[in-house]
């Protein structure tokens, strides 16, 4: 016998207090009429009541109790084996981790939203294989594809502006190496989602777009960040912000035409992030979930027959049995 919500056991707590509280209420009643009357004369003043019949009720209720607990933990015998197939899409998630990502024209700031957005997004997931890329100056795979979403999150919370040891935005090399991660698999099921505020400092991030138009990656872009921008903070000799060769301080502004030149390139969409939507989850209802997916595996796997019915009915039956019974002899 197998149980699919083993976590319920721990309710049968409540059957053992039942169980004392009883004894204890017991004891306590025979005392309280110990002390109230003599014996015998208790004997003629509860004539019509039957103890026995007093004690059936009270089992017949625990008893009731313990085949509801039994049915909430579901249990499971025999099985059919079942072919189970696995279809989705190779998803990539490009993640700007350069210093300007720091930036808190969107709270609390640009990278630590994109972080809680994507943690959002996984859970809409159902099969699809994701990976993670972070970028600056350059570019590395953190997470392979893959269907441990857990393992995908743990790679995410290691991401921040220290992990990239090259500083600056390169948008193409963060496309280039999904190029290099997609390479042997098939054309038609790959997506790249490029999270950043469009700042690109070197490289040609169009050229590299129609180098995955050519291995059909379809690049969906989210631009996170204001127009009007801001400065970028930093925790070098206490709180201050980013400044330039000149000493100037820097101000880091999304760039949306570059993004959506991009996402066009490829045949994707570009999605301005908003403190309402972050636009993860308009790509995947509005695009993602209607494009075709692959078959990644077909396996047969062991399907466990519910047999909590049994339990449950049990536990009516003794609950009826109980209100019918009444305590007079």
């Amino acid at each position: 016998m197998r149980f699919a919500q083993l976590n319920f056991i721990y309710f049968f707590w409540i059957f053992i207090w039942l169980i004392l509280f009883y004894i204890w209420a017991s004891r306590s009643r025979k005392k309280a009429m110990s002390s109230f009357a003599d014996k015998e004369l208790l004997k003629g003043l509860a004539d019509s009541f039957d103890p026995k019949k007093r004690n059936l009720k009270v089992f017949l209720l625990i008893a009731c109790i313990f085949f509801l607990l039994l049915s909430f933990m579901r249990p499971r015998w025999g099985f059919d084996w079942q072919d189970v197939k696995r279809r989705g899409l190779d998803i990539l998630i490009a993640v700007d981790a350069s210093k300007s990502m720091l930036t808190e024209d969107v709270k609390p700031n640009r990278l630590a939203r994109a972080k809680l957005a994507l943690s959002d997004f996984v859970k809409k997931l159902k099969g699809d294989r994701i990976g993670l890329i972070a970028f600056a100056g350059t570019a590395f795979l953190e997470c392979p594809l893959t269907v441990d979403y857990n393992g995908f999150l743990l790679s995410l919370e290691s991401v921040d502006t220290e992990l990239i040891p090259k500083g600056g935005t390169s948008i193409s090399n963060a496309i280039r190496e999904a190029l290099k991660s997609y390479e042997g698999g098939l054309n038609k099921y790959k997506v790249l989602i490029i999270i950043t505020d469009g700042e690109d400092h070197e490289g040609d991030p169009l050229k590299a777009a129609g180098e995955a138009k050519k291995e059909e990656i379809r690049i969906f872009s989210v631009g996170i960040g204001t127009q009007e921008g801001d400065l970028i903070p930093v925790q070098e000799e206490g709180k201050g912000y980013l400044k330039d060769m000149e000493g100037n301080v820097v101000k880091s502004r999304l760039n949306e035409e570059l993004l959506e030149r991009i996402a066009l390139e490829t045949g994707g969409s570009y999605v301005r992030s908003t403190s309402k939507e972050f636009g993860l989850n308009l790509i995947y209802e509005d695009k993602l979930s209607k494009m075709e997916k692959k078959e990644f595996e077909s396996k047969m796997v062991k399907q466990y027959k519910e047999k909590f019915q049994w339990a449950l009915a049990i536990a009516i039956i003794l609950l009826a049995a109980e209100m019918l019974i009444t305590e007079k002899k």
